[in-house]
């Protein structure tokens, strides 16, 4: 068995797919009318389609998972952040582990937990 996708919930899929490209560099690959896959294995779904599925409510900053990234030059990917989505909501701005990497938490745009970090 293999793990082929994650997918997150959004409530505008467009401005999602900018943030996700703009930021982290991910093409889409597939749109299917309102579940789209990027490259990297993230699914963006709307989140109509999603709680038509499961029909309950959607909770946005639920903090019970993050998508995790890396970054060699993390200053610079802060910097970019700041400048294109200045509104961004940290968990925790740089901070440096006891074991050395640095990190940042925060939140997308629809409160999907992020955390980029550098390469141990």
């Amino acid at each position: 068995m293999k793990l082929r996708n994650v997918l997150i919930v959004v409530k505008d899929i467009e401005a999602s797919k900018k943030y996700y490209h703009d930021l982290f560099g991910l093409d889409m690959l597939l749109d299917n009318d309102g579940n789209m896959i990027l490259t990297e294995g993230l699914v963006l779904q709307d989140e109509k389609i999603w709680n038509s599925f499961i029909n309950k409510d959607i909770v946005h900053r639920n903090n019970s998972c993050e998508l995790y990234f890396e970054e060699r030059d993390i200053e610079a990917f802060i910097e970019k952040l700041e400048k294109l989505y200045p509104d961004t909501i940290y968990v925790n701005k740089l901070m440096t582990h006891s074991w050395g990497q640095k990190v940042v938490r925060f939140y997308d745009l629809d409160g999907n937990l992020i955390e980029v970090g550098t390469p141990m």
